[in-house]
């Protein structure tokens, strides 16, 4: 039987939220969602690419009750991962620890917390892109924000440079109001400065053709029509939210603890310098620098892969040696 939560609880939660390190924080009803059939459209088109994994649990992804038996509630966060920190090869998001371990031990401490508070426990379930869950409605239903042209969440007081997190409840809980309206209006530069077009249109994107995909996801070789475009870029790219002028205004710098901090292998290098870096690399190496590192999704083969590609486009003549020696280890 699903406990309603007493009065003005919701407050107190969010504000629990906001003191174990949320930048933001909605509540929002479970229920069918509303772009479920864009997101099946979406995947129908080809645009997942090789990701197969992003049309499996589709009856759960269309109705968020599905999860979590007796499930009525989501506790959305917003967690920032700092757009003030400056360009690089390495994507702001990936340059820290693991997003997936640090938001979801922060949404299991926060049931945890629900559950001695109400002196009962709460079923509930923690997602931050690691299931069928359409987290950007969920948020959006929060109130946390609107879809931008680029097809992130954006906030009008932050910006989009933000984990989003959601935590299940079988809890009824009062929710705030849905974000309604779209402050993109006439501006396209997220749009515009895609080097790769991977945007079909505004709020479609086309993953095959996106860097982020191609650096990350993608298992083979980067097609030749787009190595060639990728601009310095190993692991990940910022273009489309590093030019919405809703980041350049209200982006957030990190915490001086913050877990997303650049780890020592990264920080501070161009891409010359860290692609050259990772092909000296080793299996044991590579461990040890990558530890708890979402950077590690694409093993060392792929950054590999990555490294060449960077080296052969904007590399010196004694970058090649690196690539020739590189060359026999790399195997995807």
């Amino acid at each position: 039987m699903t406990l309603v939560a007493p009065a003005g609880f919701a407050h107190r939660l969010k504000a629990e939220a906001y003191a174990r390190g949320a930048m933001l924080a909605g509540v929002a009803t479970l229920g069918p969602m509303e772009t479920a059939a864009a997101f099946d459209d979406w995947i129908a088109h080809g645009y997942a690419g090789e990701m197969a994994y992003m049309g499996r649990g589709a009856e759960k992804r269309r109705d968020s009750r599905l999860p979590v038996q007796g499930a009525v509630s989501a506790l959305v966060l917003g967690v920032n991962y700092g757009g003030t920190e400056p360009e690089g090869p390495v994507a702001r998001y990936a340059r820290g620890d693991d997003y997936h371990d640090v938001l979801v031990s922060m949404l299991r401490g926060i049931q945890d917390w629900i559950s001695a508070e109400l002196g009962a426990s709460v079923a509930g379930k923690a997602y931050t892109d690691t299931g069928p869950i359409l987290e950007r409605d969920l948020a959006r239903r929060a109130g946390l924000g609107w879809f931008g042209k680029n097809t992130m969440l954006i906030s009008p007081k932050h910006g989009s440079f933000f984990f989003i997190g959601v935590l299940l409840l079988d809890l009824d809980l009062e929710a705030d109001a849905p974000f309604a309206s779209d402050h993109c209006g006439t501006c396209t530069r997220c749009l515009d400065a895609c080097p790769t077009d991977a945007f079909v249109e505004a709020r479609v994107l086309d993953a095959t053709r996106c860097i982020s995909y191609l650096t990350i996801e993608l298992k083979g070789e980067i097609p030749d029509e787009l190595r060639g475009k990728m601009g310095g870029l190993v692991y990940g790219c910022d273009i489309c939210q590093s030019v919405c002028p809703w980041n350049v205004k209200f982006s957030q710098a990190l915490a001086e603890d913050s877990p997303f901090r650049a780890r020592p292998f990264l920080d501070g290098k161009d891409a010359v310098t860290l692609a050259t870096d990772i092909l000296a690399l080793d299996e044991e190496q590579f461990s040890a620098a990558f530890r708890k590192s979402p950077m590690k999704r694409a093993k060392l083969s792929g950054l590999r892969r990555n490294a060449i590609a960077e080296l052969g486009s904007t590399g010196t003549h004694d970058d090649i040696k690196s690539i020739a020696a590189a060359a026999p280890r790399h195997a995807r």
